[in-house]
């Protein structure tokens, strides 16, 4: 019998008691257990089953359940009786950052305090049963007031030592999504105030908590420890790349063949592993999202499930404004090509504006690229990665998100792209116009902007558009320079009755050229100094099938001229 598949269940109990179809992740509890870390921060991507598991890791400790374990009969961590004895013996503190997002830290810091207050009322046990002092009292009552910076940054702690004298023992604190907020800070703009507030809550509950027996936390991101862990030096951190619980999150291959199987999908199981395979997590490779498994198994069609399961504006953000280096390397990436990059897995959300591998880093750790291989050098201890897209999930999402970029300009855009084919230069001009007056501010970051830098920006962006929309038809090439100087881009195509275009792009220098038409022929100049034509000639398109177009920009103003 064919179990029924649950979406968004992210109650262990209900999926299990429901008969839900599940793949037994239970062996994280063994994994952990036997780890002996006291703080452990384990990261992955979004969708990934980290909520599930902490809820099952807390319905398997807390006393809470104590003699209900039945619910984990069958499963593998039940076969041990160790850990039947284990289950049910703890005091545990369970919450999670998953809801705090805000655009202002007034905002964010409430609905911690919020939070924090239902972990208390989850306990108010104790109130009534004569464990606490008088001013242990006053402080429970205090939580659900105004509470202070300090009283906030210390309620885990001191809720931990209320249950720890009430039942003996030492607290599990288990904290869900921990980095929410802070990404939520660095893209509203509180980052500052947001990291003060939650290093002194981290390490009031984390490292001075003699109330602690042992701690797991959970996210997408590792943040860098210089900004709120510069105190847990005991924290075991456990990312995309280490070799700690790499099956524990998402399905491995033989998982997803079997569950296939089981729903009579086995015939396709190449084109769920071409659709939604390619994540890897220490050495184990053939890692699937589980979200998307879940609802191709349910509706039997292919889809960018996981991909669409949030806004992506953090990573359109970062890949549309940033730098001319960031644009290439996306095109490299859309075009299947790997990037090696030395990649710093403390994610330092400062830095995204200045250091590419920062962004490269949260790619990775966001799910979006995925690594084919590692390299030390040993010389100078350089960590290099070689870096792809994920899968065809990922690369659709960003073909999308490139397609919505000049959305705003509607019919220019494509009537410009339209055009290009059609050899109308006139046409041409017009629509250029129109799409670089809509979208030019667009790809401009805000970070003192300059008028010499918004037309590289948006013509960096232009050519992702290109490689996104006319890649079915066109191999899409560029040579590429920093600066302001040239940016040559060739269309070759895929079928040589169709055909090639050369594209030179070139900001106005005021000094040595007089106008944009001026500019325009320089563009042209540079094509045949570069002997483009002869190279397309050489790969077997003839002569009177290329075109040569020179883009001259001054500020939002373009200026198109076609070579002879």
């Amino acid at each position: 019998m064919v179990r029924p598949i649950g979406i968004g269940i992210q109650n262990f109990e209900k999926l299990i008691t429901e008969h839900c179809l599940y793949i037994d992740k239970t062996d994280f509890i063994r994994e952990w257990w036997e780890n002996k870390d006291e703080v452990t921060l384990i990261t992955r991507p979004r969708r990934f089953g980290k909520t599930l598991n902490m809820n099952m890791l807390e319905r398997f400790l807390s006393v809470e359940y104590a003699g209900r374990g039945e619910v984990f009969e069958g499963l593998s961590i039940w076969k041990d009786e160790k850990y039947r004895k284990l289950q049910g013996t703890y005091p545990v503190i369970f919450l999670s950052f998953a809801d705090i997002k805000a655009n202002t830290f007034s905002l964010a810091r409430e609905k911690i305090c919020m939070l924090i207050q239902e972990v208390y009322s989850k306990h108010d046990y104790l109130l009534s049963q004569g464990s606490l002092k008088e001013e242990e009292h006053r402080f429970y009552q205090r939580v659900f007031g105004e509470m202070s910076d300090a009283e906030a940054s210390y309620s885990l702690k001191n809720l931990s030592g209320y249950l720890s004298r009430y039942y003996g023992k030492k607290v599990m604190i288990l904290l869900d999504e921990y980095d929410t907020p802070l990404q939520e800070a660095w893209v509203y703009g509180y980052w500052r105030e947001m990291v003060d507030f939650i290093r002194g809550l981290f390490n009031s509950t984390f490292k001075t908590n003699p109330y602690l027996e042992r701690a797991v936390m959970t996210g997408i991101t590792r943040v860098s420890k210089e900004s709120i862990f510069s105190d847990l030096n005991h924290l075991t951190v456990v990312t995309t790349t280490s070799m700690m619980y790499a099956s524990s999150f998402g399905f491995t291959e033989e998982e997803v063949f079997a569950v296939l199987d089981e729903c009579g999908m086995h015939q396709r199981c190449a084109e769920a592993k071409n659709w939604y395979d390619g994540f890897t997590f220490g050495s184990s490779r053939d890692i699937y999202n589980p979200w998307s498994i879940l609802y191709y198994l349910k509706t039997g069609e292919l889809s960018t499930y996981w991909a669409n399961t949030s806004s992506n504006s953090l990573i359109d953000k970062l890949v549309r404004e940033g730098s001319m280096e960031i644009k290439t390397s996306m095109e490299r990436l859309l075009k299947g090509e790997p990037l090696c990059k030395e990649i710093d897995e403390q994610i330092i959300f400062d830095q995204l504006d200045t250091n590419e591998n920062a962004i490269w880093s949260l790619f990775l750790a966001s799910g979006y690229l995925k690594v084919e291989s590692y390299q030390m050098i040993e010389e100078t201890g350089e960590e290099l990665y070689e870096l792809a897209i994920t899968n065809k999930e990922v690369q659709i999402m960003f073909r999308k998100m490139i397609k919505k970029w000049f959305a705003g300009s509607g019919a220019a855009y494509h009537g410009f792209l339209k055009a290009l084919l059609e050899d109308d230069i006139k046409s041409m001009n017009v629509y250029i116009n129109k799409v670089a007056l809509t979208t030019i501010s667009f790809f401009d970051s805000g970070k003192k902007p300059s008028v010499e830098s918004e037309p590289e920006r948006f013509y960096h962006g232009f050519v992702l558009g290109l490689v996104v929309e006319l890649a079915d038809h066109y191999i899409i090439t560029s040579n590429r320079e920093s600066g302001f100087g040239r940016y040559d881009v060739i269309l070759e195509p895929r079928k040589k009755t169709d055909p090639a275009v050369i594209m030179e792009f070139k900001v106005r220098d005021f000094e040595d050229e007089a106008s944009l038409e001026e500019t325009a022929d320089e563009a042209l100049k540079q094509i045949d100094k570069q002997q483009y034509r002869a190279d397309l000639e050489y790969r077997g398109i003839p002569a009177e099938q290329i075109r040569a177009y020179g883009f001259a920009f001054e500020g939002k103003k373009v200026l198109i001229k076609k070579g002879k």
